[in-house]
């Protein structure tokens, strides 16, 4: 299967690059989907507090038979929870859900640019990181105007920014600029949803290296350098998902899979997306 290689953050932290989602993960099912993930080799696991199964993993931490220092767990403060006090609060009850003295990632889930609260909530994490309460903090869905923002108005880059990322939707500009400022490129809906994987050219290059076409997906992603975390709660996907280590896809494949490029997303725009 091969060991997941980790990705070294702009602070120095690793974080392995393919870890386990439990995006859309029912709370009652995450605790045994966890399990059988760390079981199965994952060591970094990523939560949310939207997801409302924080419990859940938690409860597989304590069950695992694992060093703590060996396992990178991420959670992402929601919507409703922007600003100052109110991230301060909400962190802590992640953390009391999760069960942990110290997380090691923490992500602003959405930026909300009408809001206008991500640089004063962004301020409450340069905190509880300077507490040494976080290893490294990050954003999610955040885009290049956003992330000027930050540099200008606050005195820490984000170490992570996680956004929509696949082959329909391959984000290079915003990679770029990532690559650019130091800050790590992490892939939520990797896969598309599965949308995409019944395309016969990919397909096709998923016979050639007796693969599935979701390995091969994700072996895109751990090549492009992206931190990747699929979800799945069938065990047998499970371990698929992780098997992506003993092939390389070569320049004719990558080409099949630029193609795949059309624009189109499985989730909402970011500038536009304003739930709480």
């Amino acid at each position: 299967m091969g060991e997941v290689p980790t990705i070294t953050l702009n602070n120095g932290v690793r974080i392995p690059q393919l870890g386990f989602g439990v995006f859309q993960v029912p709370p009652e099912e995450t605790a045994e989907a966890v399990r059988h993930a760390l079981r199965t080799g994952y060591r970094s696991i990523d939560t949310a507090a939207a997801y409302r199964n924080e419990e859940g993993v938690g409860a597989a931490i304590r069950d695992a038979d694992i060093a703590r220092d060996e396992l990178f767990i991420t959670t992402k403060l929601w919507n409703a929870d922007q600003g100052y006090d109110a991230t301060l609060r909400a962190f802590d009850e992640s953390m009391r859900k999760l069960g942990l003295d110290q997380l090691d990632l923490y992500l602003i889930h959405w930026p909300l640019p009408k809001r206008d609260n991500y640089v004063a909530t962004w301020r409450a994490f340069e905190k509880l990181y300077a507490d040494g309460r976080i290893r490294a903090i990050g954003v999610s869905n955040f885009q290049i105007d956003h992330l000027r923002r930050l540099f200008d108005e606050t005195d820490t880059v984000p170490a992570v920014n996680q956004i929509e990322l696949h082959p329909n939707l391959p984000q290079a500009e915003l990679r770029e600029f990532h690559a650019e400022h130091g800050i790590a490129t992490e892939a939520w809906s990797p896969l598309a949803q599965g949308g995409l994987l019944g395309d016969p050219a990919l397909g096709e290059v998923a016979r050639k290296h007796g693969r599935t076409p979701a390995q091969v997906v994700l072996r895109w992603h751990i090549q492009l350098g992206n931190i990747v975390i699929p979800k799945s709660v069938t065990p047998a996907r499970i371990a698929e998902n992780i098997d992506v280590f003993g092939f390389t896809l070569d320049e004719e494949d990558l080409a099949v899979l630029a193609k795949l490029e059309n624009g189109s997303r499985v989730g909402p725009h970011p500038d536009q997306f304003d739930v709480a």
